[in-house]
């Protein structure tokens, strides 16, 4: 199903990337922030140079808004 935690799960395979990246671009986001848009994370992904495998989870998100726990739920990551 797309769009839900599952989907994002099954379209890249978890234990082959590392997700260091996207933890620390999370971290710096969400400083001082409550919730981000998928739109603001993705476009700061994009910008960070993140990998292929890491923007192709976050553009599966749908769209919202998320709090930094919300975003790492559906995404496995260990931000929080």
């Amino acid at each position: 199903m797309p769009g839900t935690a599952a989907a994002v799960g099954d379209e890249v395979d978890t234990e082959e990337v590392d997700t260091r990246p996207l933890d620390e671009l999370l971290d710096d986001l969400y400083h001082g922030q409550e919730r981000i848009s998928q739109a603001d994370i993705y476009r700061r992904a994009v910008a960070a140079e993140l990998p292929a495998q890491l923007l192709s989870r976050l553009n599966a998100l749908p769209e919202g808004e998320y709090a930094a726990d919300e975003v790492t739920d559906l995404l496995g990551g260990s931000t929080g």
